[in-house]
């Protein structure tokens, strides 16, 4: 059963200009692993691979009913598995993660859906 489903839709021109005011602005959004794979991106890659985390994240956020606040970017992390599939994983809900990123044009979209893990309940 579906419990929580959250969407982001970020304009990548906006997270732009927060890199550009917030020097530390990728440290607060990704973690060392994220950053580690973000180093090695170059251009307009990079700038989108921010950006895709970022929406995860706040959409992670908007399927649990907390949203950023109670919740912090760095309590959340966005690798992809062996085939570059995103998985998202956390420690604060016992569910099972759905998540898809997108990007089109100046924009990237995430969409979280959290799935009982236990499906006898």
């Amino acid at each position: 059963m579906i419990i929580g489903h959250g969407i982001d839709l970020q304009e990548l021109t906006a997270i732009q200009e927060a890199l550009q005011k917030h020097p530390r602005f990728v440290d607060k959004v990704l973690t060392s692993r994220e950053k580690e794979h973000f180093d090695k991106l170059k251009g307009k890659r990079q700038l989108e691979y921010l950006a895709g985390r970022w929406s995860a994240k706040e959409a992670f956020a908007k399927a649990l009913g907390t949203g950023i606040g109670k919740l912090r970017f760095q309590d959340m992390e966005v690798l992809n598995d062996a085939k570059g599939v995103p998985r998202l994983s956390q420690s604060q809900v016992a569910a099972k993660v759905w998540l898809s990123i997108s990007h089109s044009g100046n924009f990237v979209q995430a969409s979280v859906i959290l799935e009982e893990a236990d499906e006898s309940k």
